[in-house]
Order: C-alpha cells, then structure tokens, then sequence
C-alpha cells in the first residue's frame, strides 16, 4: 500500500458553494498512478465544510445556499457572536456537512458518479483562504510505490 498526503490552499471564495474538484485533482496529479485507492479529503476549518453534490447544474449551488439560510438563520439568538453574525450560523453548517470527504480511486480517477462534484462550502462572508489537507492511499501501479512519499 502506497501513502501520499498533500496541502492545498484555495484562495477565499465569496460565501457559497464552489466546485473544486478540479483544484483538487491538480494538487495530487499521483491519483493517475493507482489502480485502486481511496482519497481522503479534510479541512481544516470550522466556518468551512466540504460536501458531494450535482456538478453540472449550478442552479444546485444557489439552492443549496439558501436552504442552509433557512435551515440556520443568522437571526437565531446565538451566545457566540464575538466573530460576528454569520460565524456560528457558520459553525453549525460546517458540523451539519461535515470537515471531510472520502472519494474512491478507480483506474487512475476518482470515481465519481456523472453528475458529481467535491465542494467547497464557505459559511462565511469573508471567510478568507481555507486549507485541506489530502491524503491518498492504495494500491499504484507496479514500480510507483517506491516514488511515493509525504509532502506538504
């Protein structure tokens, strides 16, 4: 089995959904090189949240934002505002999708469904610049596993 992690940092996006799947695949070009495996996809923060969805419709991405509106308002009467309003609105949203995402590797891609995508979830205004840190592990093709190794 072959281990390979990786650090990304994605410059800040406005609040909302932002596919970075292609971000992703161009930060750990080595996928190419398993035959099977699994991709582990984390962020490292609590205002963020990552989620699979509809790539192809971006109608999808507005819904989706406006719903966690509804669902969390920044109304609510929260004890935690030091941050400002929309910081444990945003907290709630990012423990509600979750910090993390396990894509599987077929044949040198992820193995994605058509019509799916890895998203970014910004749950701030000015959430600034969000790192994730991803981590590969399978199997690469024959002679890979001695090239593999840790970086950040």
């Amino acid at each position: 089995m072959t281990w390979i992690q990786k650090q990304l940092e994605l410059p800040a996006c406005a609040r909302g959904f932002h596919l970075i799947t292609a971000a992703v695949e161009a930060a750990i070009p080595e996928i190419q090189k398993f035959h099977i495996g699994m991709l582990h996809v984390y962020i490292q923060h609590t205002s963020a949240s990552l989620t699979l969805n509809e790539n192809a419709d971006p109608d999808v991405q507005v819904d989706l934002e406006s719903s966690l509106r509804a669902i969390v308002p920044e109304d609510f009467p929260y004890t935690h505002t030091l941050e400002g309003s929309d910081d444990m609105p945003a907290h709630i949203k990012a423990s509600l999708l979750g910090s993390s995402l396990s894509v599987p590797i077929a044949n040198g891609c992820l193995a994605l469904g058509v019509w799916q995508g890895i998203y970014l979830c910004e749950h701030r205004n000015r959430g600034g610049r969000r790192r994730l840190i991803l981590t590969l592990s399978g199997e690469a093709e024959e002679g890979e596993s001695e090239k593999s190794g840790n970086s950040h």
